[in-house]
């Protein structure tokens, strides 16, 4: 059978503001009447905003004709109470806008973060840490911006500008044309100084998720940097990159500082050209002295949004690099793994499910997705295990016992071949329904960063005190348990940090003993523990698997003597398989492995 190939999602090679912020559109229907009022506040108060000149145009040319101070008064008054309206709806729609992005902020980091739960480990093994968690802040903050003042500041800046432009030509047309006449460089500045911020943003992520990475891999990797005594070069390195990140912004800032002053020089021109061709008309008498006036604030008022535009533009290129990048994670696909269209299979809940590995072959996936000649890790895989029956999987280091573990629980899935439960391909089952019954413990046990009950109960959280004290029990955790300051509430560090290797590899086979799993699999889940531990264990694993399906791959023969059947991997291929005494008795790779280990146990007991 063979497997499924993934085809890689192709971002378009030059990523514009419309093919990326275009998908946050769904984000905004949840919230679409805090957009709509939002942004009906916006336009009243740029509308009330522009009304201020013209009163004030009245009120000037009220005091010059020598009209009543009362008119004056009055105008005054209402001047004041269109400003504390204006101000008003300013707030709201700041309110709704910016607080509706911080909303689609989170929505969007959920979606993400519930989308990669769905990805299975080859598409993490292409990804760094750091990087996955740049994205996760970093970009999502320059999207938030995007999303919510970039927006609010362009309809303000639309319909602000807009409302002014309509107030200039109602007192002059031709001051109005001779004052935007500078204003026409403002598209080609816009244009040619916009893709430049988007790239150059675009290069500043992209080093933080590089500086990220390198602080997130020396610091979880702390112990190591100091054993072999490389901080000052961890700091080098590390500085390196810093400079490099800080190199970046300062393009970045140059281009954003000559984005404004650009923008101002336009409008200022314009104010230059208002004094001189103003000026004229207010001597000819085309204008009035209130008309003069109000005209210089109506350009100011549009002035600011055509520097505003410059600022929104920058926001905009900003979150379309972000936004661009972010989606290489939303539009991720599983590279091997993907839950079935049509699963309708399910499993009968009891003690134990009977396994069958059918004519398997596997191979990692490669980076490309496809090989012309793969290194297969399993060749020709052919065992069943009954219910309740437990398999034993013993071979040399890269001989392939950790990949057989991992097509069960489809972490991986197999090129060639099926890999059965019940009679029924893996593939056609639920993931949830699939991994609902199964208790893994890989090789490397890891643990969370809350209290020791919590990791235990990890896959039950319902599970009782009694139900978390016989999985330790079990394990030989119960006493490690009883020594801790606070026992099950004791909280433990990044990866459970302050526990030894064995007590975290006990802790996470408490941990799957506690969910009462159907099926069990140890991926040499006792590799940390000390001889005498690792029979106290086993013998009270007998106890525990009974009745149910167990599959335990290990590099010690003594931990796996018990099992009903037993296979030796070598280079991907079954090369022996039966029982422990029909094995022995054959004398080939499992009775050296066994009789290497004797040699080990008699050295070690003296």
């Amino acid at each position: 059978m063979t497997g499924i190939n993934r085809t890689p999602v192709r971002m378009p090679a030059r990523p514009t503001v419309r093919n990326t912020l275009w998908r946050l559109l769904p984000y905004y229907h949840p919230y679409r009447l805090q957009v709509a009022v939002g942004l009906g506040a916006v336009v009243v108060a740029a509308a009330l905003a522009t009304l201020v000149p013209s009163f004030l145009q009245r009120g000037i040319d009220a005091i010059r004709d020598g009209n009543h101070l009362s008119e004056v008064i009055t105008l005054g008054l209402v001047m004041l109470l269109t400003a504390v309206f204006s101000g008003s709806l300013r707030f709201v729609m700041r309110l709704l806008l910016n607080g509706l992005s911080r909303r689609i902020e989170t929505d969007l980091r959920r979606d993400i973060y519930a989308h990669l739960t769905t990805l299975d480990p080859a598409w993490f093994a292409r990804w760094r840490t750091g990087d996955l968690m740049a994205r996760l802040t970093n970009d999502l903050s320059a999207v938030r911006m995007a999303a919510g003042p970039a927006v609010m500041y362009f309809a303000n800046t639309v319909a602000g500008g807009l409302f002014a432009l309509v107030m200039m030509l109602r007192i002059s047309p031709l001051l109005t044309g001779a004052a935007l006449l500078p204003m026409l460089g403002l598209p080609l500045l816009m244009l040619r100084l916009g893709k430049r911020v988007h790239d150059r943003f675009e290069a500043v992520q992209s080093l933080f998720s590089h500086l990220s990475t390198r602080a997130q891999e020396n610091l979880s990797g702390v112990r190591v940097v100091r054993a072999y005594r490389q901080e000052a070069s961890e700091i080098a390195r590390f500085g390196t990159l810093g400079d490099g990140y800080l190199t970046a912004n300062v393009r970045l800032a140059k281009l954003n500082g000559l984005m404004n002053p650009g923008f101002g020089l336009l409008a200022g021109l314009g104010g230059a050209v208002t004094i001189g061709v103003g000026g004229q008309l207010l001597i000819d008498g085309r204008i009035t002295v209130g008309g003069f006036v109000a005209f210089g604030i109506y350009l100011a008022m549009l002035t600011w949004p055509l520097i505003a535009l410059g600022w929104t533009t920058n926001l905009f290129q900003r979150g379309a690099a972000s936004m661009t990048r972010v989606l290489e994670l939303l539009d991720a696909t599983p590279e091997s793994v993907r839950e079935a269209s049509n699963v309708s299979a399910s499993l009968t809940v009891g003690r134990g499910h009977a396994i069958e590995f059918r004519e398997v072959w596997f191979h990692y996936p490669t980076a490309t997705g496809h090989e012309s000649t793969p290194r297969w890790v399993l060749r020709n895989i052919n065992v069943s295990i009954p219910a309740g029956g437990t398999l034993a999987v013993v071979g040399a280091t890269g001989s392939g016992k950790s990949a057989l573990m991992d097509l069960l629980p489809r972490l991986f899935d197999a090129q060639r071949g099926q890999v059965l439960i019940d009679g029924v391909d893996v593939r056609d089952l639920p993931l949830a329904t699939l991994r609902s019954v199964i208790g893994y413990v890989p090789q490397e046990a890891l643990l969370f960063s809350e209290t020791v009950g919590e990791n235990i109960a990890y896959g039950r959280p319902d599970a009782s005190r009694e139900q978390l004290d016989a999985a330790s029990e079990i394990a030989q955790l119960r006493e490690t348990i009883e020594g801790l300051p606070e026992g099950y509430d004791t909280r433990l560090g990044e990866r459970g940090i302050n526990l030894s290797g064995g007590q975290k590899q006990r802790t996470a086979l408490a941990r799957a003993l506690a969910r009462h799993p159907g099926i069990v699999l140890l991926d040499d889940a006792l590799s940390a523990v000390d001889t005498h531990t690792e029979a106290a264990i086993l013998h009270g694993l007998r106890g525990a698997l009974r009745g149910r399906t167990a599959i335990i791959t290990s590099h010690r023969v003594s931990a796996v003597r018990e099992a009903d059947h037993i296979v030796v991997l070598h280079e991907g291929e079954i090369v022996e398989q039966g029982t422990h005494e029909t094995l022995l008795e054959l004398g080939g790779r499992y009775a050296d492995l066994w009789q290497r280990q004797q040699l080990l146990d008699a050295i070690e007991a003296a």
